[in-house]
């Protein structure tokens, strides 16, 4: 009887599927996560150069 018992929690466990979302939410969320800290370094070096380039034109136009 306790073997039917513990069988029968198991069948529930596995066929109960109510935080299937919210962990699939949460991987993709983290994945989000690891692709923008992977990619803000690169990205920042490129804006650095365009805001520099902005700023060499600025300077050269307030000059004359």
């Amino acid at each position: 009887m306790l073997q039917l018992i513990r069988l029968f929690v198991k069948w529930q466990l596995w066929s109960d599927h109510r935080g299937q979302d919210m962990i699939e939410y949460a991987l993709l969320a983290a994945l989000v996560t690891v692709l923008a800290v992977a990619a803000v370094p690169g990205i920042g070096s490129s804006i650095n150069i365009v805001f520099s380039k902005v700023n060499s034109i600025m300077i050269l136009s307030a000059s004359s």
